[in-house]
């Protein structure tokens, strides 16, 4: 993959890599992209992500879903998420573990 110019766009093309049904944490697309310590980032860049980039599959380390507020209506990342197949309680991805994507390390280097 050829170097992404900037770190939204390197987010973006991890996050667009994300398999349907599967999710990830904002701290594993950090370290997939050689910034380990940025997962807050990886949030900004998902908040403000293009239509085409699954961000509804990017939750925090636990699998809650933190990033729901950016989203329209009042749940729509929870029934983004459901119609893949996973199940949410009380905010949370259950079985997590089971779900969990890890992403590729060096997303973007060359």
């Amino acid at each position: 993959m050829p170097k992404e110019s900037n770190f939204y766009e390197r987010v973006y093309a991890v996050t667009r890599q994300i398999p349907y049904g599967r999710v990830t944490s904002y701290g594993a697309i950090a370290r997939s992209i050689g910034a380990a310590k940025s997962a807050r980032m990886v949030g900004y860049a998902l908040g403000n992500s293009p239509y085409d980039v699954p961000a509804h599959r990017v939750l925090n380390r636990h699998g809650v879903l933190t990033g729901k507020h950016h989203f329209p209506g009042t749940n729509l990342m929870q029934q983004l998420l459901e119609n893949e197949g996973l199940v949410v309680i009380d905010n949370q991805v259950q079985d997590f573990e089971k779900h969990f994507w890890e992403p590729p390390t060096n997303q973007g280097d060359s």
